[in-house]
């Protein structure tokens, strides 16, 4: 079988241009040549016609036709016309291809460039670039010789015949340095060799029957292509190579394929598209949201103890880059996280005790006073954009494809646009985030186990739970990611600088005229997740948790109304935050929420904690914020990322996350049971109350006196 890739380079540089324009004497140039040059009087042919050149001023042609109609063009929109062309004109030789000049072994260089030198002296009778004053040797002064004389002296003197003189000569006129190249140097080689054409073919069946199977070695791919040519071609008929040059034959025709390698590159490279890899691109903030999931590679403790993998969903939005949320999940990613995702990305990431000053939006690139105009919320939000996207990409997985998902995003207008099967390019930016994740968070944090089992170390244990990941993600998603410059967002009037995904979204806030109109309370609260539940004398229970409020008294025993679920009352409840739940009130409209009723055993003891870091943020919220802050933040992060909880950090994480997560944007009738209940505030320090849901330790404390 022969190959393609067979022939010499240089044929790619052995063509013609069209000229475009006339070749003018030099004056005794070398060989003639001219420059290209366009006059009044010339003939060309253009749009089809031919044209006589009338007049030439500045950067424009004027032109008649034979028909008499005169125009006036831009040269050098006349110059690109594909059919333009000047009559009687020579032809251009092309440029020296320096590149492939450069490819070259140097000894071959060095022999065009003395060939050069003796071409070029029978041209014009010295060698090239002369100094001052020099004359020409005897017997090649074109004063007083010929050109046929000089080609016959040259010959002689190197010993060779005349004809070689000649083609060098033309080879040199037509092709410069690189006609005079020993094209021996210049050729390609065969990747088959010298190997049967049946051989090569049943070879490249077999490797590409390779893809989805288990990796193998050379010697039973050699087996299965021997069997294979006996089936094709009988035995024997087909010569087979000795068992060296065999294996360097496979060697050479699996190159690229990971045949004897990872499986999982196999399959990546085999599935990749055949066309032309054209990146996603979006000119605002949400016009094209990716969404995916994939288990993180960080053991993490189960709520019995256990542990297990977790599964982590995020949203990148592809204009910024901007991680618009992630949920932790352990098992298996389920539908209402997907709705609930959306609710996430839509809504302030509220600041956490014990997060630097640093990371509020206030002290961030984000047009903070722009949008806290327009919503309170962003008073004591972290910096993190909020984004509503106009289109979310998808995969195929049951999670958002669910009726579930594709309802919440028709409610909230919301295009849903499914990735092609097995295609992962066309999510390129997402799958991209995850690899991110993996070497910027992931093989930080205690509990790290690899991609696969040969990348795991010895005594990998789950420290950390999946709330106490989630905590940690989010700190990181902030620092270490939104304020991180990303390769992808290069300013163009810098192409050196990086912008962070906060950096990219101010620009193009202001360039776009972009405006997030955020979810509201209700809003939130209906897109999260719904169990149905009786109200009974002791409240509600979910998942062996009590929840109970005064509001629920009147309607303790009573069914909703609801036919077709038989009486229940519907409740919404935040999986990553389990204080609280909030029951729809269907017969006087509204939400109540319902706390835990063992909250306070949980929250009271930890006030004092929580408040030293309230006052603590409110002291350096005047602070400028430096780059060196923030690297510092991150490196903190990652490092008690790295070392664990200890037993005292993992109570308090635990008990603050469970009295402070996500109080994001309650309606104020799920949060009229907690206004009503009287609260003392110091006299001498008064504080306005945001619905955002900044944690009060002072009214907490005040509560459990």
């Amino acid at each position: 079988m022969s190959s393609p890739a067979r022939g010499f380079v240089g044929a790619a540089v052995t063509g013609h241009r069209d000229l475009v324009g006339r070749f003018a004497d030099c004056g005794g140039g070398l060989m003639g040549l001219a420059r290209p040059v366009l006059r009044v009087g010339d003939r060309v042919v253009f749009d089809g016609d031919e044209h006589l050149v009338v007049g030439l001023a500045g950067t424009s042609v004027r032109l008649r036709s034979d028909s008499g109609v005169v125009q006036v063009l831009l040269a050098s929109y006349l110059l690109a016309a594909v059919d333009f062309a000047v009559l009687g004109a020579a032809a251009l030789p092309p440029m020296e291809p320096h590149g492939l000049l450069e490819a070259l072994p140097t000894d071959a260089v060095a022999a065009a460039q003395r060939w050069r030198e003796h071409v070029v002296e029978v041209e014009t009778g010295l060698p090239p670039d002369p100094p001052p004053g020099v004359c020409p040797r005897e017997g090649y002064d074109p004063a007083v010789t010929t050109l046929s004389q000089r080609q016959r002296r040259k010959a002689a003197e190197l010993g060779v015949g005349l004809r070689t003189i000649e083609s060098r000569r033309a080879r040199y006129a037509a092709q410069g340095l690189w006609g005079l190249v020993d094209q021996r140097v210049t050729r390609t080689f065969d990747l088959a060799g010298r190997a049967d054409p049946r051989l090569v073919e049943v070879i490249v069946e077999m490797l590409d029957a390779e893809t989805g199977r288990s990796t193998g070695t050379r010697s039973r791919l050699i087996r299965r292509v021997s069997k294979r040519l006996e089936e094709l071609y009988g035995l024997g008929v087909v010569p087979l190579p000795g068992k060296t040059t065999f294996y360097a034959l496979l060697d050479r025709l699996s190159v690229g394929r990971h045949t004897f390698g990872s499986a999982v590159t196999r399959r990546q490279l085999a599935n990749r598209p055949e066309g032309v890899f054209t990146p996603s691109f979006a000119m605002r903030p949400g016009e094209q949201v990716q969404i995916d999931s994939t288990p993180i590679d960080v053991m993490v403790l189960a709520e019995d103890g256990v542990p297990v993998r977790a599964d982590l969903t995020i949203a990148v939005d592809v204009a910024t880059r901007s991680l618009c949320a992630g949920v932790l999940r352990p098992v298996g990613t389920k539908a209402v996280d997907a709705s609930l995702l959306l609710a996430k990305m839509m809504v302030p990431e509220p600041m956490r005790p014990g997060w630097a000053a640093a990371l509020r939006m206030a002290a961030s690139v984000l047009p903070h006073e722009r949008l806290l105009s327009i919503d309170a919320r962003m008073r004591e939000a972290a910096a993190r954009p909020v984004i509503v996207p106009d289109q979310v990409v998808i995969d195929h997985g049951k999670v958002f494809v669910s009726e579930v998902f594709v309802r919440a995003c028709d409610r909230l207008g919301i295009s849903i646009q499914p990735a092609r099967k097995d295609t992962p390019t066309d999510k390129a930016v997402v799958e991209a985030t995850f690899s991110a994740i993996k070497t910027l968070f992931a093989q930080h944090v205690a509990g790290f186990k690899g991609a696969n089992p040969t990348l795991r170390g010895r005594g990998v244990e789950a420290v950390w739970t999946i709330g106490q990941l989630q905590d940690l993600f989010d700190e990181w998603v902030i620092v270490g990611w939104q304020h991180r410059g990303h390769d992808a967002l290069r300013d163009p009037a810098a192409p050196r600088r990086k912008l962070s995904p906060n950096e990219k979204y101010a620009a193009l806030v202001a360039a776009a005229g972009y405006l997030p109109i955020t979810l509201s309370g209700t809003d939130y609260l209906e897109l999260l997740p719904v169990k149905w539940r009786q109200v009974n004398d002791y409240g509600v229970r979910i998942d062996n948790r009590i929840y109970d409020c005064v509001e629920l008294g009147r309607y303790r025993r009573q069914p909703s109304g609801l036919a077709g679920k038989r009486g229940l009352w519907e409740v919404h409840y935040d999986p990553y935050d389990l204080s609280r739940v909030f029951v729809r009130n269907h017969h006087d409209g509204g939400w109540i929420t319902a706390p835990w009723t063992h909250l306070p055993m949980v929250a009271a003891p930890f006030a004092d904690f929580t408040w030293r870091h309230a006052r603590r943020l409110v002291a350096e919220s005047g602070r400028e914020v430096t780059e060196t802050e923030i690297a510092r933040a991150l490196d903190a992060l990652l490092t008690r990322a790295e070392h664990g909880p200890d037993t005292t950090g993992r109570k308090i994480a635990a008990r603050t996350r469970a009295a402070v997560r996500h109080r994001t944007s309650m309606p104020e009738s799920a949060t009229a049971t907690e206004q009503a209940a009287p609260q003392r505030q110091p006299k001498s320090e008064t504080a306005e109350v945001i619905p955002f849901g900044v944690f009060d330790a002072d009214a907490e404390a005040e509560r459990w006196i």
